[in-house]
């Protein structure tokens, strides 16, 4: 990996390590993996209130010599960023308290990435290292319907979101896959409509799809509150869409650039720094 490990501006107490299990996985679409994973590191976790909640997976690179166990900030103290393991960024699926367990969705696209090959070939009994979690969103209650939408990437954060919706909730959901093999199963409110846009082979980050779905869309009446999560390029047209077009305040709208067609997370978080990256 030509890349250098992201940096960070977070701490040891803004995003403690957690040290987990794997317990299970399972795969929930063609392209899509849950890994289940507890254990007695589930004691250090501190959940958060947020249905966005995200943990930053620490992936060590081969060949480097960390002390063990691994501690993410320590190793980031005394060793040269060259050397500091990789991170991953994923939201929390959910997370069970009295079971002790939370689940983390992985996107996989064969040998593609670091995370989705890791997940795919993971064994109960591997570790599974996290900072974390943060977040920053939750369905605002006043509004008078939710508009979601995103790619395969912010799946589980959709998901997690409407789920968490009061059966009266409304809305509509614009969700972008490959095909119908990776539709998932999400407990919606009947008032939430759910639309999956079809790629049908095009490259993830390469449709039109999300941006046309949102723009040409009948929107209901009523203030809405709008998660819009996924690829940088789609982020960026929604942008236009949401606040040029239809005129929304920056409160009724939570947007991010998940990631970046062509940029390993490194690379992107880097760049979302500089001009360039920005949304």
């Amino acid at each position: 990996m030509s890349s250098l490990p992201a940096e960070t501006s977070s701490t040891r107490s803004s995003r403690p390590q957690t040290t987990l299990t794997v317990l299970r996985s399972e795969w929930l679409s063609g392209h899509l993996i849950r890994i289940v994973a507890g254990g007695p590191g589930f004691a250090d976790f501190r959940n958060n209130e947020f249905v966005d909640r995200y943990v930053k997976i620490v992936f060590p690179q081969p060949g480097v010599d960390y002390p063990e166990p691994l501690d993410v900030w320590q190793v980031r103290d005394v060793l040269p960023r060259e050397q500091w393991p990789y991170t991953r960024t994923y939201t929390l699926r959910w997370v069970d308290e009295a079971a002790r367990e939370l689940a983390i969705d992985f996107v996989v696209h064969g040998d593609e990435g670091l995370a989705g090959p890791w997940a795919a070939s993971a064994q109960p009994g591997d570790q599974l290292i996290f900072t974390g979690p943060g977040g920053a969103y939750n369905p605002d209650p006043d509004a008078d319907w939710h508009l979601f939408a995103g790619d395969d990437a912010a799946l589980p954060a959709i998901a997690a979101a409407i789920e968490s919706l009061p059966e009266d909730s409304k809305g509509l959901a614009f969700l972008e896959v490959d095909t119908e093999a990776d539709i998932l199963d999400i407990k919606s409110p009947a008032g939430v409509e759910l639309k999956w846009l079809m790629r049908r082979g095009v490259s993830a980050g390469s449709s039109d799809l999300l941006v046309s779905a949102v723009r040409d869309a009948d929107w209901p009446e009523g203030t809405v509150h709008v998660f819009a999560h996924g690829e940088r390029g789609y982020m960026k047209g929604l942008r236009d869409v949401l606040f040029k077009e239809r005129g929304l305040a920056r409160s009724q709208v939570s947007l991010s650039g998940y990631w970046a067609q062509g940029r390993v997370e490194d690379v992107f978080q880097a760049e979302k720094k500089l001009p360039v990256g920005q949304i």
